[in-house]
């Protein structure tokens, strides 16, 4: 199994002008929805990537809110690994920060130059085939 870049996530203001903006332009389409912990994910596709965009509550302080800074960012990306515990481990004893609460999955982790990452288990993000119109 090779490692790969599986995700992008990007912090934004607007969740649906955003999301319309990814529609219409460059015809990605919406996957899912959900709310989790303390922000809104919309996951969008161009077929083989999970692009999702983050609106966070407002008033939120959680560290993984601010990972990336306080505006509208690139957030995060995700790589898909084989094995949680053993690739954290690895980046622990890299140096990098652990940025996530422990025992959330994924693992979110400052990177060397400073940039947020995450590591996902196989198969969390899949690619999906355009709904028929």
């Amino acid at each position: 199994m090779e490692n790969r870049i599986v995700h992008m996530a990007l912090k934004v203001e607007n969740l649906e002008e955003t999301t319309a903006f990814y529609q219409k332009v460059f015809g990605f389409w919406e996957v899912e929805t959900r709310k989790t912990r303390d922000h809104l994910s919309r996951h969008l596709t161009d077929g083989a990537m999970d692009f999702t965009l983050i609106k966070y509550d407002d008033g939120t302080q959680s560290a993984e809110s601010k990972a990336s800074g306080e505006g509208p960012c690139i957030h995060h990306f995700a790589i898909e690994v084989d094995d949680i515990e053993k690739y954290t481990e690895q980046i622990k004893t890299q140096g990098c920060e652990i940025i996530s609460d422990p025992g959330v999955i994924p693992v979110k982790f400052r990177a060397p130059g400073g940039t947020t990452a995450e590591l996902v288990p196989i198969g969390r993000y899949k690619k999906t085939q355009r709904p028929a119109a």
